[in-house]
């Protein structure tokens, strides 16, 4: 199974058709990832903690409206998947064997936007069984490099693994509309693909020292 980082843009993605993503997503099952999944392992860069965290949830997802003044029906949508609690017992276990230790569980967390929207494209059904893993936002790139390492095992037993956000987020000098994209964001994204396609992992860990126009 392969593993995936999606940029899931504005929440607005689930609703509004004229955006191109939406239809990326759409596809997603025909023209991306045909194979079935057995479940579904997604960080969302919308659930931030102090130590890594997993949801555990017996039943189905709760969906989690954490965004606001949108519109009215984007918080009448719901993405009811079934959790995954062996996946997260699963997670955990890798996580404190490769030394992550206190790894928690949260027995009542639902999905953020930053899965449900783009999962409720990609898996429409809401049948895969899926669960949440936080990400530790004091902590560094290469922390989190570990993390992903320790959690590639979970690819042989047939796990879809996904990073929900974006290559950059800078609210402040986003550009409204469909202008063209900023000059600053292109350049770190584009260095951001070639550095991962050329292997250049340490660069990537090291992105404040080695990447161009950072900080945004």
């Amino acid at each position: 199974m392969d593993t995936f980082f999606l940029s899931h843009g504005s929440p607005t993605l689930s609703i509004d058709d004229s955006l191109p993503a939406r239809h990326f997503f759409l596809s997603w099952q025909s023209k991306v990832l045909p194979a079935v999944p057995s479940a579904i392992l997604i960080v969302s860069g919308h659930w931030e903690t102090s130590s890594p965290t997993v949801n555990v949830i017996d039943g189905l997802n709760d969906t989690i409206y954490d965004f606001y003044n949108f519109p009215k029906r984007m918080y009448e949508l719901k993405y009811p998947a079934p959790g995954a609690p062996d996946l997260a017992k699963r997670v955990k276990e890798l996580l404190q064997n490769a030394g992550f230790g206190g790894v928690k569980e949260d027995n009542s967390r639902g999905l953020d936007h930053g899965a449900w929207v783009p999962l409720m494209l990609m898996y429409p059904n809401a049948d895969i069984p899926v669960c949440q893993l936080s990400v530790q936002t004091e902590m560094d790139a290469t922390y989190h490099y570990n993390m992903g390492k320790a959690l590639a095992p979970l690819r042989d037993e047939g796990v879809l693994i996904v990073g929900s956000g974006n290559a950059t987020h800078n609210l402040r000098n986003i550009s409204r509309g469909h202008g063209p994209v900023a000059k600053w964001a292109l350049e770190f994204d584009t260095w951001l693909e070639e550095a991962l396609l050329d292997g250049r992992y340490d660069e990537v860990n090291k992105y404040m020292e080695k990447a161009p126009n950072v900080p945004f």
